[in-house]
């Protein structure tokens, strides 16, 4: 298993981040000026258009609760580990990031998928 980079925790720290004020001190510590961020509902780049992403976000679920749901595996600067979102007890999606880290240690890049890996179709 991989050291987890601080960046990562200071990027789920934004994402829960309740004090709408208090989201940027988390991204700019986590997070690359450029970032890329892609899931199958957003694509964005910079860090605005991520801070933007999570005020979006707690606006749409104000009580939800992010947090890693598996250890963090990673090579390369690349970095993979599942998570979920939970909201008045109830698990609103499960899913799994690929994140990359810059030389500087913060987040540049993530790739973001919903739900489990579909089984293997017969044949």
């Amino acid at each position: 298993m991989s050291e987890t980079p601080k960046a990562l925790e200071q990027m789920l720290n934004a994402w829960n981040e309740l004090d709408p004020d208090a989201v940027r001190g988390h991204l700019d510590k986590a997070l690359a000026e450029d970032v890329v961020f892609i899931d199958p509902t957003h694509s964005t780049v910079g860090r605005d258009a991520f801070e933007t992403m999570v005020h979006d976000f707690r606006a749409q679920f104000p009580q939800a609760v992010c947090s890693r749901s598996s250890g963090i595996d990673g090579h390369h600067k690349l970095y993979r580990y599942n998570w979920e979102i939970h909201q008045g007890g109830e698990l609103l999606v499960p899913g799994f990031d690929v994140a990359a880290i810059n030389d500087a240690g913060q987040v540049c890049r993530v790739e973001g998928f919903f739900g489990p890996l579909p089984p293997v179709a017969a044949d």
